[in-house]
């Protein structure tokens, strides 16, 4: 058998692109981030990441160095993988910037006439953190690495955000990479989630090749011969359990009636006029979509959140809040995989993630064109009594 190929993980987060590499048969060399919680995570999970976990601003690092912490000489070859920071180009950022959007959508919905649609906005909100898609690219280029994976949300393609995508990726065919643009749904990997992302493969030598998808996007129709979409009720069979019980999961408060109002499936505009209520709560449009929104255990789960706000879905089916499990679950984490920190700091971790199962597909094309594919398994039993750190 060929030698695995290593991998370095800058912006490592949870792991969830180290995991999928490792799934892949990859050799995770090295994982960075400069979250303390993330970094610790990593190191009580030494089945997936056995190589050195760096506690650093990728910013003040240097190729050169991260070869060496990663045991590798100026020879060896590499694949770099990250997600620089998504928050600078997350939809949020700009939802209710500076209102107009909103304003034509309830017209709409209210059968008004509508105000001209807006136009998009293209000035980007200052955050120091989009130049760290830059750093990313040159610790790239100065790791001399032969391929690189970079993922991030697909608001990067909105106009205030596109320049920095459109920067990064002619830079890297500047510096001889061979790339290949992805817009890919985690739901047709066979992960129970529909989580929509935006892709980035590079390669010298060779063009990336897309992962092929394993399942529909949704049930229906099957002209590839693929798998029906895994359902948030069979990825979460047997977590609804007194072991897993959370105190946080418990909605209690301002919405808590209104919640349990809500069918499976839907969010708050299934209390509007809009949707034919006969005693209207909340009028349509007029709050984020994820507002109140539920999981119907028949379909996959909308994309899991990062830092959630107390009323910010997907709520469970039966009307309470996700547990980490749960969370992990949907994420395609492996069932005995620990997650360091109190709830808040979990769920970040876990919101944050790729979803390994997405993350394996991804990388196959590259470890198969470097010519060190391994076939690595995502099925896993769900039985296990989850680890509290």
């Amino acid at each position: 058998m060929p030698s695995k190929i290593p991998v370095i993980g800058l912006f490592a987060g949870a792991g969830g692109l180290e995991i999928g590499a490792h799934l892949a048969g990859a050799d995770v060399r090295l994982s960075v981030d400069n979250d303390a919680a993330a970094c610790q995570t990593l190191r009580l999970n030494p089945n997936f990441h056995p190589g050195a976990v760096l506690e650093a601003d990728v910013s003040k690092l240097e190729g050169k160095a991260l070869r060496a912490q990663a045991g590798l000489s100026a020879r060896d070859t590499c694949i770099v993988i990250g997600g620089p920071p998504c928050q600078p180009f997350s939809k949020s950022s700009y939802w209710t910037d500076p209102g107009n959007d909103s304003r034509y959508r309830r017209a709409r919905a209210k059968g008004e006439p509508t105000p001209p649609k807006p136009a998009p906005i293209t000035e980007a909100k200052p955050d120091t953190r989009r130049t760290l898609v830059q750093e990313f690219l040159r610790l790239i280029i100065e790791t001399d690495a032969q391929a690189f994976l970079f993922e991030n949300v697909v608001s990067i393609t909105h106009p205030r955000n596109k320049k920095v995508l459109e920067s990064f990726i002619e830079d890297a065919q500047a510096a001889e990479f061979e790339t290949l643009l992805l817009k890919v749904n985690a739901v047709e990997y066979g992960v129970p989630q529909a989580r929509q992302r935006v892709v980035v493969l590079g390669l010298k030598r060779g063009k990336p090749e897309p992962p092929e998808a394993t399942h529909m996007a949704e049930r229906g129709s099957n002209l590839f011969d693929l798998q029906p979409p895994v359902s948030a009720g069979e990825a979460l069979e047997g977590l609804d359990d007194e072991r897993y019980f959370e105190p946080e999961e418990v909605v209690k408060g301002r919405y808590e009636k209104e919640l349990r109002e809500i069918p499976p499936g839907q969010n708050y505009k299934a209390l509007t006029a809009w949707a034919g209520h006969a005693n209207p709560v909340f009028e349509a449009e007029t709050r984020f979509w994820t507002f109140l929104l539920k999981l119907s255990p028949d379909l996959p789960s909308w994309t899991v959140q990062a830092s959630p706000g107390p009323w910010v879905g997907p709520f469970h089916w039966t009307s309470r809040r996700l547990r980490t499990v749960e969370l992990a679950a949907l994420q395609t984490f492996p069932a005995d995989y620990c997650f360091h920190g109190k709830r808040r700091d979990k769920v970040r971790q876990i919101g944050n993630a790729v979803p390994p199962l997405l993350a394996q597909r991804l990388i196959e094309p590259l470890l198969s064109a470097l010519g060190s594919a391994r076939n690595g398994t995502s099925r896993r039993s769900r039985k296990e009594q989850p680890c509290d750190v």
